[in-house]
């Protein structure tokens, strides 16, 4: 289990929350294509990676940047099947309903692609 620090979680908010604000104000501003393009950028993976990898020695860090990517790559598997269900789902029970489920959707995604690659 890795220790929890300050940089790593301040990085985490930093990326994450600034890329999820610009997506909003991008996708406000030019529209919600667009700001849709932005809220896909990684910033969480990219202060994870960053987070988890600095001041350990070359090998240790190699081999948690590669653990924190194959999850990423779970996710984002998931995270594209989701948003296909989302534009399928929410036309169709309203985006309350439809986001719910797609929330479920995704989870039982990345749980099942866990299970069935036995990461």
């Amino acid at each position: 289990m890795q220790e929890i620090t300050f940089l790593g979680v301040l990085l985490r908010f930093v990326l994450g929350g600034g890329s999820v604000a610009a997506a909003y104000l991008l996708g406000k501003k030019v529209g919600g294509r667009f700001g849709g393009i932005f809220a896909a950028f990684p910033g969480v993976f990219l202060a994870s990676v960053i987070s988890v990898g600095a001041g350990k020695d070359l090998h240790l860090a190699n081999h948690l940047v590669l653990q924190v990517s194959k999850g990423a790559l779970v996710g984002m598997v998931a995270n594209i099947i989701a948003c296909l269900v989302a534009g399928w789902l929410i036309p169709r029970t309203g985006y309350k309903k439809g986001l719910v489920y797609t929330f479920f959707v995704w989870a039982f995604t990345g749980a099942a692609i866990i299970a069935a690659l036995r990461f």
